[in-house]
């Protein structure tokens, strides 16, 4: 029996290496070296995560085929590929509405054993609409990206945004960067952000904010300041802060969008100025996730570099030294992009 090294998470504090059995295929999947794995803000959202501990985490990765399956015809091994983690069925009534990241297939699958391993297995049911051969021009190190920037790219077609508008980012962790840097890319008029640490802040203007904004002032009414005296057109939450939702209800323009990028704290309510919204048209959605046409999309606006993400690293670490990306993820102080090198 091969042995393989992991980083296995206890909690954000405690995540250690360790060894365990290397995954065998069987027909059908495929063996995944994995040489890059990005830290998600999501993997360090420990009253998520720690309930289902010890576990492997780790869903943003760029690796080589190391191992074909019988009866695999559309892969081979040495191709370099993205995974994505969940798959939608594509059968059932979500996916054929185009809610695919509601689906109980998604919901309910996962390569194993995560992202912050050696080697992946993937199992079959992935490679229909979870496997992407990573084009040449892409560097593993950008392929982590493709699946958080899926995830923007989803949340952009649930509110159908349209070039020329204003957008509101609350929030300028790593997925407000990314809102805003897709936001610039898709052709948006003005782009103001938010955040309570001067770091991002700075990250944000760098990564094409116009207008900064601190959020624990009075935003809405900034908001106005710098906008000719309206809301914005699109408001995107990427904070899960009860004050940054309650931001995102006031600063919105009348028939305007607001996006819960976001989710609050669990058992966290907060309360909807309904009557408001009502009389100003405002449509309040979500997203979760990302689908085979966000992938394709993602992959697309990376290859073509009309996103660059390569600026947005600030650390590379060996597997060894995950727990300091966590660590660095979770105090979320001066660092934006944390991936994990599994074979260093």
């Amino acid at each position: 029996m091969s042995l393989m090294r992991v980083a296995m998470y206890y909690n954000n504090r405690d995540v250690r290496l360790e060894e365990m059995p290397k995954p065998e295929i069987g027909p059908g999947e495929l063996l995944v070296k994995v040489v890059a794995s990005g830290i998600c803000g999501s993997d360090v959202m420990e009253w998520y995560r720690v309930k289902k501990a010890p576990l492997v985490l780790g869903h943003e990765i760029a690796g080589d085929i190391a191992e074909v399956g019988q009866g695999v015809r559309q892969f081979k091994a040495g191709q370099r590929v993205f995974v994505s983690h969940h798959v939608p069925c594509m059968k059932c009534r979500y996916c054929l509405s185009g809610h695919e990241s509601a689906c109980d297939t998604l919901r309910t699958t996962n390569f194993y054993p995560g992202g912050f391993a050696e080697f992946i297995r993937v199992p079959e049911i992935n490679l229909a609409n979870g496997v992407f051969v990573i084009p040449k021009e892409l560097s593993y190190d950008e392929g982590t990206f493709i699946e958080p920037v899926a995830c923007v790219v989803r949340g952009f077609r649930a509110i159908g945004f349209r070039p020329g508008g204003t957008v509101l980012v609350l929030g300028s962790g790593i997925a407000g960067l990314l809102n805003i840097k897709l936001a610039k890319a898709y052709g948006a008029r003005k782009v103001m952000a938010t955040d309570i640490n001067d770091y991002r802040l700075e990250a944000a203007k760098r990564f094409g904010a116009d207008v900064l904004l601190n959020g624990r002032e009075d935003v809405p009414s900034l908001v106005r300041r710098f906008n000719d005296g309206i809301g914005a057109d699109y408001v995107i939450v990427c904070s899960g802060a009860t004050q940054a939702m309650q931001q995102s209800f006031r600063s919105v323009d009348r028939g305007g969008k607001i996006l819960m990028f976001a989710p609050p704290l669990p058992g966290v309510e907060v309360p909807v100025p309904f009557a408001d919204l009502w009389k100003d048209e405002v449509t309040i959605t979500s997203t979760y996730a990302g689908s085979p046409r966000d992938i394709q999309e993602a992959i697309e606006l990376l290859w073509t570099k009309k996103l660059s993400v390569s600026d947005m690293i600030t650390h590379r670490l060996g597997l060894a030294d995950t727990g300091e990306g966590f660590a660095l993820v979770a105090e979320a102080g001066r660092s934006i992009k944390v991936i994990i090198e599994p074979q260093k």
